[in-house]
């Protein structure tokens, strides 16, 4: 009897190791299903789900209330399970070199409960090769265990979008892969339990790792390519986000928009490649020159929001500036690699101490990370300049009535930098607002 079958008969358990923003939907997925035990070495974390409480906000409460999954900080109970999935991040150091520190980590612990006749499937994004020639050893000399003979592996990239209540785990098309043809069946068979969408059979381990760190790579690019346009249209005097509309009117233009390139896959993962690249001998060329155009976003920010408050003759240093929404994206609570701690920081060097407002954000992270707290929407008043940054839902239904009691009366001109450009442009063509967008 196939791993897949005993599983599906409640014979053997799957494991997630890691459960944050990418293993818990996908531990909770797959308890509908099968026995699942879900591990996280932060025991704080696993008390929160222990509670019915999801800090993520990904399933909501309520699933978490009612979800089977084993949750648990006690890394023994890996025992119990015979497929384990590996969710954990994989960052970049200051240098922007991979930190594969948490995956090591996981493989570690994973390796010392690790029991013969186990499958291991990887999902954190590395460079092609860290699979097998990284985490392997580890599992290898931790468990005594024998590759190939004792246990086998897989990779199955990723593909969950933080924040997307469309695009999920069950809607999005699986790739995987296995170290043969026997583990590339269990692991299909098995990850075809949760995923509608049907899956991917990627021909080697390497080919499902290239294929994951280039997705975010090609977006990367994309990106950096608006947001260099945005730069050109500014000087122009021309409105990019029209632009854009005009072009966008053509069946083949691809539908990208400027913006602060945050998080832990877009402004990551092409650091992976050309990481790697690097060891070979090749130097990346479009994939670097547009990580450094995006990694510069909210320095040119900053700046260009000082040069309107000199334009509205208001003074720079000790301006009131109000920041709205501090998380690297939409309607996700996570702070962890957002963009606009480089606007706040920039600000700092003229001067500038902005008061910062996000009621989705996880506050209690972002003073542990940046050491900011937050302030209320009752603390933007009397401001010379509000820079709306992040696209939240509840910035949506912002209207001009509200937006003018944000700044001080007595300005003649109010500066207003609505970077994901929410707001009607038409509404603030006043003489009364300095409006910029990217």
């Amino acid at each position: 009897m196939s791993l897949y079958e005993k599983i599906v008969k409640g014979e053997e358990k799957i494991a997630l190791v890691g459960l944050g923003y990418v293993g818990m939907p996908i531990a909770v997925a797959f308890a509908r299903k099968v026995g699942v035990i879900g591990y996280d070495l932060n025991a704080a974390k696993i008390d929160l789900y222990k509670k019915g409480i999801d800090p993520t906000n990904e399933v909501g409460n309520d699933v978490i209330k009612n979800t089977k999954v084993e949750f648990t900080s006690d890394e023994a109970k890996l025992k119990e399970a015979k497929f384990h999935i590996v969710a954990v991040p994989t960052p970049v150091n200051d240098d922007h070199t991979p930190d594969l520190t948490p995956v090591e980590g996981a493989s570690r612990i994973l390796g010392r409960n690790l029991t013969k006749g186990s499958i291991v499937v990887f999902e954190s994004t590395v460079y092609p090769g860290v699979t097998e020639d990284v985490c392997v050893p580890i599992l290898e000399k931790e468990s005594g265990l024998k590759c190939g003979v004792d246990f086998k592996i897989g990779y199955s990239p990723e593909r969950i979008n933080p924040g997307d209540k469309v695009h999920r785990l069950e809607t999005i098309t699986k790739i995987v892969s296995g170290m043969d043809a026997e583990t590339l069946d269990e692991v299909a068979h098995v990850y075809e339990l949760v995923v509608d969408a049907g899956v991917h059979r990627a021909e080697s381990i390497k080919v499902a790792e290239a294929a994951k760190v280039i997705e975010n790579s090609q977006r990367d690019i994309n990106i950096a390519f608006m947001n260099e346009l945005s730069i050109i249209f500014d000087k122009m005097g021309i409105d990019t986000k029209a632009v854009l509309e005009a072009a966008g009117t053509k069946w083949n233009f691809l539908k990208f928009a400027p913006g602060l390139v945050g998080g832990h896959c877009i402004g990551v993962d092409p650091y992976y490649l050309t990481y790697k690249a690097e060891q070979l001998g090749y130097h990346s060329q479009i994939i670097l020159s547009g990580r450094r155009i995006n990694d510069d976003m909210g320095k040119y920010v900053a700046e260009t929001v000082v040069k309107k408050l000199i334009a509205a003759d208001l003074s720079v240093k000790g301006a009131k500036v109000a920041i709205l929404g501090f998380t690297f994206k939409e309607n996700c609570p996570d702070t962890r690699n957002t963009k606009i701690i480089d606007i706040y920081n920039e600000l700092k060097e003229f001067g500038i101490t902005p008061v910062v407002v996000d009621e989705t954000a996880d506050a209690d992270e972002a003073k542990r990370l940046y050491g900011i707290t937050f302030g209320t929407m009752d603390d933007v008043k009397n401001m010379d300049a509000v820079i709306l940054a992040v696209a939240h839902d509840a910035f949506a239904d912002l209207n001009k009535a509200t937006v003018d009691g944000y700044f001080n009366s007595n300005n003649k001109k109010k500066v207003l930098a609505d970077i994901k450009g929410i707001l009607d442009k038409s509404e603030y063509a006043g003489s009364d607002y300095i409006y910029w967008r990217l």
